[in-house]
């Protein structure tokens, strides 16, 4: 019997990559759980018995250890979510004065998180995925990754870069089966968007309708690839 297939998530303790894993072992994934405080596992996703591995994005040294340890235990992986992000304000023309270090503490946190790990767990995952012929990789980016609306530019510029990181895995990896998708939403119901507080939170997106479109496009077959997909709950046009 062929064994199940393994999907490294990050950030899987809550929210989007909580509601993702679960997904995820419906359909069959044993699961490789990257979270900066192992002991924060919702006790839901323990009964899928994870591994849970300790991952703090900000660490480059994190990327290949979470890889590692997913190899170690299952001999191999079959997908790989980069879901963990954060959204950290940092606009243009700031409505209060912001002083520069300020400023660079806020825009090198984004780069570390938003920009910087995914890419370095991406590319140690890699030759894994290749190997499995159907490796997917799922990167959670935003539609503010695609238009502009609000002031948050430091958010915006890493969510562009998460999308061109998504097609430059798929790129990298097709000839091996390798298949990615960029994941765009607008506002999810998530402790993210917790700030907000004009957004109808039964209305929004919520993070188990993000999930089952991951869950689709991760099991998807080669033939089939979708590479950006865009999640809005309400009309834009365009979107």
């Amino acid at each position: 019997m062929t064994e199940a297939p393994v999907a490294m998530i990050t950030g899987a303790n809550r929210g989007i990559g909580a509601a993702i894993a679960e997904a995820l072992a419906t359909r069959g994934y044993r699961l490789s759980l990257g979270l900066r405080d192992p002991s924060t596992l919702p006790d839901s996703l323990a009964t899928h018995d994870p591994l849970v591995v300790p991952y703090d994005a900000a660490k480059p040294e994190a990327a290949r250890a979470f890889v590692e340890a997913t190899e170690a235990q299952f001999g191999r992986i079959d997908a790989l979510v980069n879901n963990a992000g954060i959204a950290g304000p940092l606009e243009l023309m700031p409505e209060e004065p912001q002083a520069d270090d300020e400023m660079e503490e806020v825009l090198d946190a984004l780069l570390s998180i938003n920009v910087k790990a995914p890419f370095r767990l991406t590319r140690a995952a890699l030759p894994a995925l290749c190997r499995s012929g159907t490796g997917r990789v799922v990167v959670l980016a935003s539609l503010s990754g695609q238009r502009v609306l609000g002031l948050n530019a430091g958010y915006q510029m890493t969510k562009h870069a998460a999308i061109a990181l998504s097609h430059a895995a798929r790129r990298a990896g097709w000839d091996h089966g390798v298949r990615a998708c960029a994941v765009c939403p607008g506002f999810v119901a998530t402790d993210l968007t917790l700030r907000h507080d004009e957004l109808p939170r039964h209305e929004i997106t919520q993070p188990e309708d993000l999930a089952r479109l991951v869950a689709e496009v991760v099991t998807l077959p080669n033939t089939a690839t979708v590479s950006e997909l865009n999640v809005n709950w309400r009309y834009e046009p365009g979107l």
